[in-house]
């Protein structure tokens, strides 16, 4: 099992759940974050720590393609570290549905 970031981190992008990372496998975009899921340890302390309840296990339904998804921009994308500031509009984007085909950005965060 791994954990794994969905869209509900797209246009979001809290960073509470980097700091409980015990092996920093949380990795940077844009707009969102990605798990690195052959990083990822199964310890489940991130999960709790998601705002937009963005973090599930890959255990659930239809996660396949989110694993994926998450593989390929952990290995394109900086590894953060260290809590930074959502994004501004991270209030009122936070649930909103096809986030993933309204907001998504292949470009890299700061990393940090």
């Amino acid at each position: 099992m791994t954990y794994i970031v969905t869209d509900n981190c797209i246009a979001c992008k809290y960073t509470d759940c980097v700091e409980v990372c015990p092996v920093d496998c949380f990795y940077e975009g844009e707009n969102m974050l990605v798990i690195h899921p052959d990083e990822c340890i199964d310890c489940g302390v991130c999960e709790p720590e998601c705002p937009a309840d963005a973090i599930r296990p890959d255990t659930e339904p239809d996660m396949e393609e989110w694993v994926e998804f998450n593989r390929k921009y952990s290995e394109m994308w900086p590894v953060i570290i260290t809590k930074k500031d959502q994004l501004p509009e991270a209030e009122e984007r936070d649930g909103e549905e096809g986030k993933l085909a309204k907001y998504f950005s292949e470009k890299a965060g700061e990393g940090g």
